[in-house]
């Protein structure tokens, strides 16, 4: 088990440290510290060795592809080898990221997609691109195809997943606290279609959180203390989900997977929010310093006080 989070109300360098993208892959965050000088022969070495586990292979590919100059330093790799599918999907990555950014323009994101998904049709990660891209820019038809593209190459895809979660939850805002809502019914669907050892079970609890992001903002919900708040987190179906949830996480913990802290992120929030502290504390043990801005700024709060803050009611109530 990972060892407890430092005091807090003290200055502590790790905690400068939260919120990175790289989560706990050391190799990659060894390679992205090699990577932003220049160096990006350790980046192609651990792009093949990560081979086809296309959730490992997206969230390393996403995270070289955020660095500053990812874009300089990958053409500078093309150049080198120009077939290369890895180059070609980190340099369309790397577009995608300056569009959401608003520093360059989709279109050309879009088309750096398409030829990276040619070089390597079985690869999901291009489609995670314009999945991102369609979050942000385009239709929902267009969001769903791209879904559609994703789950066809890997039908456990845990970002695309997160990512549908999120736009369906952003659906009928106005219908208010809807316990039938089809966010709900789109997460289960995944998590029971989904094995039984996969961290899609806990989508459901994904789909709670991102909805309250919605709610919260369209109803001015304040940090969960509101009454509708506390019946968003408390009713019949959010605790089956919760306790259904955590029971997975007891008998799983799936610690191998890559994007493994944005799950106990989201389950630890919600556990708080639930009003369980001891279950929280649990979770935060096994987060360590690896925390992730969402769900921690819903809605609409510093995620590093936010995160800090609820540590500190867990580890207090232990």
């Amino acid at each position: 088990m990972s060892p407890p989070p430092p005091p807090l109300g003290r200055s502590r360098k790790r905690d400068d440290r939260l919120f990175d993208s790289a989560l706990c892959d050391a190799e990659l965050v060894d390679v992205r510290a090699r990577f932003t000088q220049g160096r990006w022969s350790g980046a192609r070495a651990l792009l093949t060795a990560t081979g086809d586990d296309w959730d490992r292979r997206g969230h390393r590919l996403a995270v070289l592809a955020e660095t500053p100059a990812a874009t300089a330093w990958t053409n500078e790799w093309l150049l080198a080898e120009p077939e290369s599918a890895d180059a070609g999907t980190l340099l369309a990555l790397a577009a995608v990221f300056r569009a959401l950014r608003r520093k360059g323009a989709p279109e050309d994101a879009e088309e750096a997609c398409h030829r990276a998904a040619a070089l390597l049709p079985a690869d999901p990660t291009p489609w995670l691109g314009l999945l991102m891209l369609s979050r942000a820019f385009g239709t929902e038809e267009e969001f769903s195809r791209h879904f559609d593209q994703v789950r066809a190459r890997h039908r456990e895809h845990h970002h695309a997943h997160h990512l549908m979660v999120a736009r369906l939850a952003e659906r009928t805002p106005g219908s208010g606290h809807d316990p039938l809502h089809e966010v709900y019914d789109f997460a289960a669907w995944a998590a029971e279609e989904a094995p039984a050892d996969s961290p899609l079970a806990v989508l459901p609890v994904i789909a709670h959180a991102e909805r309250y992001r919605v709610l919260a903002a369209r109803h001015g919900l304040p940090g969960g203390d509101t009454a509708s708040a506390t019946q968003h987190w408390s009713g019949r179906r959010a605790r089956q989900v919760l306790r259904t949830a955590f029971d997975w996480w007891l008998e799983w913990e799936r610690d191998d997977h890559p994007r493994n802290r944005v799950d106990l992120n989201f389950l630890a929030h919600a556990k708080l929010c639930e009003g369980r502290p001891a279950e929280a504390a649990a979770l935060f043990h096994r987060i360590g310093r690896h925390a992730t801005p969402a769900p921690w700024s819903y809605p609409d709060r510093d995620p590093h006080k936010a995160f800090l803050a609820a540590r500190s009611t867990a580890l207090g109530s232990a």
